[in-house]
């Protein structure tokens, strides 16, 4: 049986409940919902990287890529994003900042946005990944 291996980067805090940031097994790396918190500093609550959507988009991608390193992947590994706004008025900005971030991929994963409301107040994005590695 394959081992199911959980991953917490450096920068990140330990979760607040009973899940991982990310987990690998086999060739198979899932990272949970990410949001724009900066890196952890040790004795302080997590911090949004900004009240801009461009700011926290790129602090929640490099979230999720921290994972995904942490577990052996990049994103030429993943197969699936899963992107949650907290407004429909930033789709258009969302995808342009989207589309400037993996402009360097030769082939771009299957992604989906939706609106949702249930993020923590003054966070404005949500992104999880799936990866499969080999």
């Amino acid at each position: 049986m394959t081992e199911k291996v959980a991953l917490t980067p450096k920068t990140h805090t330990a979760p607040p409940a009973k899940f991982s940031h990310g987990v690998r097994k086999g060739n198979i790396l899932q990272v949970a919902g990410q949001v724009g918190f900066l890196p952890a500093e040790e004795g302080k609550p997590p911090t949004p990287a900004g009240p801009t959507l461009r700011e926290q988009t790129l602090q929640t991608l490099a979230n999720v890529k921290a994972i995904l390193e942490e577990g052996g992947a990049s994103w030429e590994d993943v197969l699936m994003i899963r992107v949650y706004l907290t407004d429909t008025g930033h789709f258009a900005e969302f995808n342009e900042l989207y589309n400037q971030y993996f402009e360097h991929l030769a082939e771009v994963p299957a992604a989906r946005t939706t609106v949702y409301v249930g993020l923590p107040a003054g966070l404005l994005v949500e992104i999880d990944a799936l990866a499969v590695l080999g």
